[in-house]
């Protein structure tokens, strides 16, 4: 197993526990004080894509040599001469062609067209607690931002508060709750989407949000999810809680109906109980009944009036990825998200999140084989977002160009939260009568935000950029955590056009997979992107030729 540094001493980055490729720590701890590069990005923005300690240091990148197979392993190209993708207006002169001129806005969808800002978006915040807890920062971060955030699975199903009649949604308080954050700040850009699985259809959370909300939300259809090959699950440490979720009709372990575990819960011995989902189409034997369903799935969403409608799968093996693909393109859906081994927001068992699936860049790169497939018997591919294990700006240039033309999104999961965690222990160590309410951490500014400042306009490099965007009066209402989202969005904008800018390709449609190399000859063999010296070297021999 490969081990990644825990410090950048380029960046002054510390991470507190092991960190994943992404620069995560394997366990983000929503208390954290600091200071992973993602954590310190939410804080100062674009600073962050820059060495420390200008004009008294030299930094020199570790970063030459690329082993194993994963995002990691490519490398990103550069060009010395020409422009493409200008957007309208512009020229291709030296004056124009500057990286903040770079367009990184885009769209997806086949009738209808959704816009965004930046080429990013949520992964699916279901039910577990943190995403509750959390939500009004997220939400409010992404709307102003004006980036896609999904509404995960089983929400409705555990709201004591919503109310379910013969099947039938006919409050769900949550659910609206979450729907309406966004909506609040949402101005053209960006989604609000609804995932369902198996208890949600059951439940009727297509059928509620359809007539209550219309055209305003997309409908998105789970298989699956990167982190885990069974359904969503959260903790409970409420026996009485359990029960209601039993009640529901979920699968709840170990069953808190049996005398012998209320006995073990009250001697202390189970300290929480656990819930699950089911798992989808174990009644069917054959891919050709998966698409039969599918279809008739997709085609009742239509008749109850969705215009859109994506796909969430998971890491499975390449039957299931080719049929994703292929039943998305022929459904027209809007978007597919593909999400590989390596991502994971909630709880899944640990090892079950070690070993199973398919790693990311394994996945995606056979997603853009089987997408050529269908391109060219003329068939109009799917929109596709890759998901799994994806944090800075060029894990988002390195996935786009991957997969392009047919990869409009990456998807990011934890690494879109830790900005909520931060400004709310913020927001809550500043003004204490709102610490409960915002699920506030800290009782106090710690050490490690000493350097930054002391209020909300001098820790956060972002505020006043979005103070513009809301007003002053309006600046009050909203979270910092939305602050923090704000912040490191703007940092992984920056960085995205610098990338895009110096491979001479100034809006996302002019990305191609020319712009990534191969930088060992197993990534090159696995995603049939050229090794670094294999990439151009016809053209370099003609010129020494002459």
């Amino acid at each position: 197993m490969i081990q990644w540094p825990k410090t950048n001493d380029a960046l002054g980055t510390v991470n507190r526990g092991n960190p994943c490729e992404s620069g995560l720590c394997t366990l983000c701890r929503v208390d954290c004080m600091g200071k992973c590069e993602t954590w310190l990005s939410s804080l100062k923005g674009r600073k962050l894509l820059y060495p420390r300690d200008y004009r008294f240091t030299t930094a020199g990148s570790a970063n030459t040599t690329h082993v194993g197979v994963a995002y990691n392993s490519l490398r990103i190209n550069g060009y010395n001469y020409g422009a493409t993708g200008l957007p309208k207006g512009l020229s291709n002169s030296e004056d124009d062609c500057i990286f903040p001129n770079v367009n990184i806005a885009g769209e997806f969808g086949q009738q209808v067209k959704t816009k965004f800002r930046v080429p990013v978006m949520t992964g699916a915040l279901g039910s577990t607690f943190v995403a509750a807890k959390y939500w009004e920062s997220f939400a409010t971060g992404a709307a102003l931002v004006g980036v896609p955030i999904v509404v995960g699975e089983n929400v409705v199903g555990i709201d004591k508060q919503a109310e379910i009649k013969n099947g039938k949604i006919i409050k769900a308080p949550e659910l609206d709750r979450r729907i309406e954050t966004f909506l609040r700040y949402y101005d053209g850009y960006g989604a609000i989407i609804v995932q369902m699985n198996v208890e949600d259809t059951r439940n009727g959370v297509a059928e509620y949000v359809i007539d209550k909300y219309g055209d305003k939300v997309i409908i998105e259809l789970k298989w699956g999810q990167g982190a885990k090959c069974i359904g969503g699950e959260i903790q409970v440490t409420s026996l009485e809680y359990a029960q209601f979720l039993k009640q529901r009709g979920y699968v709840v372990d170990p069953d808190p109906t049996l005398p012998e575990v209320q006995n073990a819960f009250k001697a202390g011995a189970i300290k929480s109980i656990a819930r699950h989902s089911r798992l989808g189409y174990t009644s069917l034997s054959s891919e050709k009944q998966v698409g039969e369903s599918f279809m008739k799935a997709v085609k009742y969403l239509r008749k109850i009036g969705y215009k859109r409608i994506s796909l969430k799968t998971g890491s499975y093996g390449m039957e299931a990825l080719a049929m994703s693909i292929k039943y998305s393109s022929d459904a027209k859906l809007d978007l597919l998200t593909i999400d590989g081994s390596g991502g994971g927001t909630g709880m899944s068992p640990w090892n079950m999140m070690e070993t199973w699936g398919v790693p990311s860049l394994l996945l995606h790169s056979k997603a853009y084989e089987y997408a050529e497939i269908l391109r060219k018997k003329g068939t109009k591919v799917v929109d596709m977002a890759f998901a799994g294990g994806l944090a800075r700006e060029d894990h988002i240039f390195k996935a786009l160009a991957l997969g392009a033309p047919y990869t409009k999104l990456v998807c990011m999961g934890r690494a879109l939260m830790i900005p909520a965690y931060l400004g709310s222990n913020i927001e809550g160590a500043l003004n204490p009568s709102v610490k409960a309410k915002v699920s506030g951490s800290w009782d106090k500014l710690p050490a490690s935000l000493a350097e930054f400042g002391s209020t909300p306009d001098e820790l956060f490099a972002g505020y006043y950029d979005l103070q513009k965007k809301v007003g002053k009066d309006e600046m009050k209402n909203v979270p910092l955590g939305a602050v923090a989202f704000w912040t490191l969005a703007d940092k992984l904008a920056a960085g995205i056009q610098q990338l895009m800018a110096g491979a001479r390709r100034f809006s996302l449609k002019s990305i191609t997979r020319e712009d990534i190399f191969s930088g060992n000859r197993e990534t090159e063999k696995e995603t049939k992107v050229p090794f670094i010296t294999d990439a151009a070297d016809a053209v370099a021999r003609k010129i020494m030729k002459g």
